[in-house]
């Protein structure tokens, strides 16, 4: 007996052996189950997703003899005849190959005849949508009102191209694409009755590459058997498939994580060798960076059988959220701008280079910042342990001049002036950093003690100029002490997603230059905060604000007279503070 391939030895002839689609194939068989049958199904979907199928196993319910039901018996003479495609009163039509309205008007002249053997006469009429517009206008009048013994099954990939006043007398359904991890799943059942060993990054590979198709997967799995002289294992289908840039990207990414443009030209020159569609291995880039960016946020959502799954692991832990973001924009960016290029070895070694230089470089600012920052926060914190804080007053008329009370917090306003270098805005900051130099040599051993009492929590956050998801965990967070050199922070569970190494190593840097010396992080899981938090405070000031916009519009005589003269409304939505 010839061979015959996976896709058709184990086509479903039942629903119970359909993968997915279970949103089908509940209204299907509810409707046969309690006798509401329309006369036109119309089953649209990607190839490869069931449509045929499903609409043959319904052929085979509607003319069971042993009745309709959404189980046919599959040993009668019509469910054998339908299996084998040779049923009488299953007619089926290719309508890309009969496109004329001569051929569909010879086809709907046998429609008024009974049925020679079944049930039902079934039209099943696949990819419809390729018939033309006098075709569907014969069809129109036969599928509104056909005869009782009469059903249309029609199939199409393109429903757009179906005119509506198809679409409004046929019952639509949508197949979907199949998830990679149930492909994966079924190309492993029937490898498993094949008595075939096969490697599980294996199946992987093959139900991605099938994009939602099971018929595609299936025809790569004979393909992979055959290539691989009858088993299946990752390197023969990655050959196979032509992903051998697979490791390149993962070497690619490597390379940027360890800031080695040495290394990145190298990969890009063994790529070159390799004669590489830089497109493509630019889409492979963009989806391992998708996976590194849900290993950060939501590890749960990547499968653990993706190939590669412990490389991965370690660059989403040695890349922070902002670099996965930021090489994700710039990827995207470059794919679309590489053609513009003059050569797209070029092209694509100027997008490696900008993710080398355009990442952030917090952590190389902290030696340079951190040295003159002991004295003045010694001296800062000195008046402030001793309670008298008096030399503060003559800033404060300084502080109103510049932005308007009502704009800023209190907190916030500390902020400029605490980090501009120059001695305006603060005088007590830049007295202290005059008197550090001369200071500087017996000021090594007093470091330890050179921060007494620490600014409020809200201003440190300011001082340390984070960006990104640190700033958004820090603002989240309260204080919560200092011990020796470690920091306490508070955050409550529901932020629990903001955190991540990279980012927690971000703020203990930042920390560690804004108190001027090397402290070590410590955020601890809590219900709920006892004190506001930045994040909060920012929240209320908005409020506030907005409270006071709101009001000062409300109580302006020229809006009092535009309201009386027009009849209008003010839009509380339309007004915003001035900062």
């Amino acid at each position: 007996m010839s061979y015959q391939v996976l896709a058709r030895k184990y086509r479903p002839r039942i629903f119970a052996e359909m993968v997915g689609q279970e949103h089908v194939l509940r209204a299907l068989i509810n409707g046969l189950d309690n006798d509401r049958l329309h006369h036109a199904f119309l089953f649209t979907g990607t190839r490869g997703v069931g449509k045929t199928t499903v609409a043959r196993v319904l052929a085979k319910c509607l003319n069971c003899e042993a009745g309709v039901s959404s189980e046919p018996c599959g040993v009668c003479d019509a469910c054998r005849e339908i299996d084998q495609g040779r049923f009488v009163d299953l007619i089926e039509v290719d309508a890309a190959s009969r496109t004329r309205v001569e051929d569909t008007r010879e086809l709907l002249d046998n429609v008024q005849y009974t049925p020679t053997r079944g049930r039902y006469k079934v039209y099943l009429i696949d990819e419809v949508h390729m018939l033309s517009q006098h075709s569907f206008n014969a069809l129109l009048k036969t599928l509104e009102e056909p005869p009782p013994h009469v059903k249309f099954l029609l199939a199409t990939t393109d429903p757009q191209k179906v005119p509506v006043t198809i679409l409004s007398r046929c019952l639509q359904f949508n197949l979907k694409r199949l998830p990679a991890a149930l492909i994966a799943g079924h190309l492993q059942h029937v490898l498993e009755q094949e008595g075939i060993v096969a490697d599980n990054p294996a199946l992987t590979r093959l139900a991605r590459a099938a994009d939602g198709s099971l018929r595609d997967a299936l025809s790569l799995t004979d393909q992979a058997i055959a290539y691989g002289g009858g088993g299946v294992n990752d390197d023969d289908v990655r050959t196979m498939l032509g992903s051998m840039e697979d490791d390149a990207v993962l070497q690619l990414l490597e390379r940027l994580a360890a800031d080695d443009g040495a290394g990145l030209l190298g990969v890009v020159g063994s790529l070159t060798e390799r004669a590489a569609d830089f497109h493509d291995v630019l889409a492979g880039m963009l989806g391992h960076l998708h996976t590194l960016s849900l290993l950060q946020s939501v590890p749960g959502a990547v499968d653990d059988n993706e190939p590669e799954r412990e490389r991965l692991q370690a660059l989403a832990e040695s890349l922070g959220p902002e670099d996965v973001q930021l090489f994700y924009q710039i990827g995207l960016q470059g794919r679309r701008d590489l053609t513009l290029a003059p050569e797209p070895r070029a092209g694509f070694e100027m997008i490696m280079l900008r993710m080398l230089h355009f990442r952030p470089v917090l952590e190389q600012d902290t030696p340079r910042a951190a040295a003159p920052s002991p004295a003045p926060r010694a001296d800062r914190a000195a008046p402030s342990a001793a309670a008298p804080v008096k030399p503060k007053p003559p800033v404060k008329p300084k502080a109103p001049e510049e932005p308007p009370p009502a704009d800023e917090p209190p907190w916030f306003e500390a902020e400029p002036q605490e980090s501009t270098p120059a001695p305006t805005p603060e005088p007590p900051p830049p007295a202290a950093v005059n008197k550090a130099p001369p200071a500087a040599a017996p000021g090594k051993p007093e470091e330890p003690k050179a921060v007494t009492e620490i600014p409020a929590w809200p201003t440190l956050v300011e001082q340390m100029r984070l960006g990104g998801i640190s700033r958004a965990l820090a603002m989240h967070c309260a204080w919560g002490g200092i011990d020796d050199d470690q920091v306490v922070l508070k955050l409550e569970r529901v932020h629990t997603h903001l955190r991540n190494k990279p980012v927690e190593q971000r703020i203990e840097q930042a920390l560690s230059k804004a108190l001027g010396r090397k402290v070590s992080l410590n955020i601890e899981l809590v219900g709920e905060v006892e004190a506001d938090t930045p994040a909060e405070l920012a929240d209320q000031d908005r409020t506030r604000r907005q409270e006071a916009a709101e009001a000062a519009i409300a109580g302006d005589p020229n809006v009092r007279a535009l309201k009386d003269l027009f009849d209008a409304e003010v839009i509380p939505d339309s007004i915003q503070p001035r900062r």
